[in-house]
């Protein structure tokens, strides 16, 4: 029997905090700081994972100074597992700002699926060099590319990266995978990251083809469930997702202090 949607949700949060471990991070009152330059918020940002003894005010200060210190804006990620549970609420009273909803999707089965089509195979890629190529595809700068790449170096779970290629040798889609270490409470999760389609081959399906595979080769590698993050705006990658199979299991955000 799969597990109900609550549980599923827990365990996907906690994969993905394992697979988005920063190279630079801290602990303080119960928060996790994440303070690696990279392009995605989700490595530097601050994650209440427990409410502390600190007055609130006195906690955002210290987490003002060492964000400051890593040169840094501050950002805190706000899920539906936060501590305290009204922080959400006690920061928009102090007039921080809410940016990038992003929705976190579950799949509760990876039975088999079918094969790629002939022409199709994944191309497997170090995830180093796949942080690289996809920095380049979306612009990023120098100083996130080489924040990624020193994320998917130091990161605790290894990260899986693969190109969909033709047999005619265009590169079709990108991705990458990292797969959670399972414990006696969760099984294996595996965790979709970077998913990105070269704007060429857009709308022709390669994603639904290159996902599909993915999720193939994880579950032969004995993952359960899988999880990803997509912004709430991308309606594009969030109809594809659903036609595999994928579930709205919680969003979260982030809010800024005010300028």
């Amino acid at each position: 029997m799969p597990p109900a949607l609550p549980t599923l949700a827990r365990w996907a949060e906690a994969a993905g905090l394992q697979a988005s471990a920063a190279p630079g991070e801290a602990e303080l009152e119960g928060w996790l700081l994440r303070l690696s330059p990279g392009k995605a918020k989700r490595s530097r940002c601050i994650n209440p994972l427990a409410a502390g003894t600190l007055a609130l005010d006195t906690l955002l200060q210290r987490c003002q100074q060492a964000f400051a210190a890593a040169q840094l804006p501050l950002y805190v990620r706000l899920t539906p597992f936060s501590q305290p549970a009204e922080l959400d609420a006690l920061l928009a009273q102090r007039g921080w700002v809410e940016e990038d909803p992003a929705d976190v999707l579950v799949l509760a089965d990876l039975a088999p699926r079918a094969p790629l089509p002939p022409q199709l195979h994944l191309q497997p890629l170090s995830a180093t060099a796949y942080a690289a190529q996809v920095g380049a595809w979306r612009g990023s700068t120098d100083t996130e590319i080489q924040a990624h790449i020193e994320r998917m170096a130091l990161a605790p779970q290894p990260y899986q990266a693969f190109e969909l290629r033709h047999a005619d040798g265009r590169v079709l889609a990108g991705g990458q995978i990292c797969l959670s270490t399972p414990t006696h409470e969760a099984p294996t999760l595996v965790g979709l990251f970077d998913i990105y389609t070269p704007a060429a081959q857009r709308r022709q399906g390669w994603a639904r083809h290159f996902c599909r595979a993915l999720l193939q080769h994880a579950a032969g590698q004995g993952a359960a469930h899988a999880y990803l993050q997509v912004g709430c705006d991308n309606h594009a990658a969030q109809a594809l997702y659903r036609a595999l199979g994928f579930v709205w299991a919680y969003r979260y955000h982030y809010r800024r202090p005010p300028a």
